[in-house]
């Protein structure tokens, strides 16, 4: 039996998902320290950083609305699609196999024998 215990996935990503958060806080960190030796008021260099996240959160859900407006005219295309199938289906007489005039076989919604048959054939109707 093994003793080592193993990390879930949920776990490692997990850990991935906070590296990455703090490589971010870190250069962020570094970005406002450097803002501040330039010369730069440090509420300023505050909001400037706010404004970028803002941004790029406004960014983020623009793009995403603009793909949930693709995915429902996607979903509207395939509906309407469909339903026009069935619609034609539905008035389309379909051809059957029945016992008809001349004999048991397929037979289009006039009446006429459509699949090929010998008519003198004494086994064929």
């Amino acid at each position: 039996m093994n003793t080592t215990t193993r990390i879930s996935t949920a776990e490692r990503l997990g850990r991935s998902v906070g590296r990455g958060w703090r490589a971010y806080a870190r250069g962020e960190r570094r970005l406002s320290s450097w803002l501040a030796s330039k010369g730069v008021p440090v509420v300023v260099a505050a909001f400037a950083l706010w404004v970028v996240k803002l941004t790029a959160l406004c960014l983020l859900f623009y793009v995403a609305s603009w793909l949930a407006v693709l995915l429902l005219l996607g979903v509207a295309a395939a509906w309407m699609a469909g339903s026009l199938a069935r619609r034609d289906d539905r008035w389309a007489q379909q051809d059957e196999l029945r016992n008809g005039e001349a004999g048991f076989g397929l037979y289009s919604s006039s009446g006429q024998r459509i699949d090929p048959h010998d008519p003198n054939d004494p086994f064929d109707g």
